[in-house]
């Protein structure tokens, strides 16, 4: 069946990506405000553009017109952002830090969680997130009313101790990440659990038919 977005309403474009584009990672933003204080949000149209240079991006949706949440104006003041990535530990402190509370309401406090110091920015990553990336604002492009796409430049990777199998070689033990994806839905989620090995093929290997 074909679905003309040209002909369908807003909000059932949405169903229809959410519920064929899947699972999507989610880029657990922590920003800081100008003032110092600390906002923490999940997002979940978000994924990695280009690795030299390392650059990753995600979509944020605004509550109002000209609102893109207090995680694009922090981004938009100061230009630094750290993306945290989701464990299934922390699924449920991440479902918290979802609320639409107040500004200027800690959320990290309200889900339980602490932070810990980044390397080149100020702002502070997720210290229970079992990944989280340092990144400097490449550009934002807003793409209507209330919403716009961050573009940030990964300055910097913090990966748990555990799962690092040899960090001269960058060797990551990505299974014992336990990482979530976000499908369909009010409520849906994934665990990257269930896996199989398919190789790149090289030309010189295939038979032309």
């Amino acid at each position: 069946m074909l679905f003309d977005f040209g002909e369908t309403a807003s909000r059932d474009i949405y169903k229809l990506l959410v519920s064929t584009i899947g699972p999507r990672p989610i880029a657990w933003v922590t920003t800081q405000d100008t003032d110092g204080t600390v906002n923490a949000a999940p997002f979940s149209f978000f994924n990695a553009m280009s690795g030299d240079p390392p650059i990753i991006a995600f979509g944020i949706g605004g509550r109002a017109p000209g609102d893109v949440k207090d995680t694009g104006g922090n981004i938009r003041r100061t230009g630094e952002f750290v993306v945290n990535l989701c464990s299934f530990a922390l699924a449920e402190p991440m479902n918290i830090t979802a609320i639409d509370f107040p500004r200027g309401v800690d959320e990290l406090k309200q889900a339980g969680l602490t932070t810990a110091p980044s390397k080149y920015v100020k702002v502070p990553r997720i210290a229970e997130a079992p990944v989280a990336m340092e990144c400097e604002r490449l550009v934002i492009v807003d793409v209507g009313i209330d919403r716009a796409v961050v573009l940030g430049k990964v300055k910097a990777i913090y990966v748990q101790d555990d799962c690092v199998l040899d960090a001269e070689r960058c060797y990551i033990d990505t299974p014992k990440l336990d990482l979530i994806g976000r499908l369909h839905g009010a409520g849906w989620y994934s665990r990257v659990t269930d896996r199989f090995e398919l190789p790149r093929i090289d030309v010189k290997d295939w038979v032309m038919k």
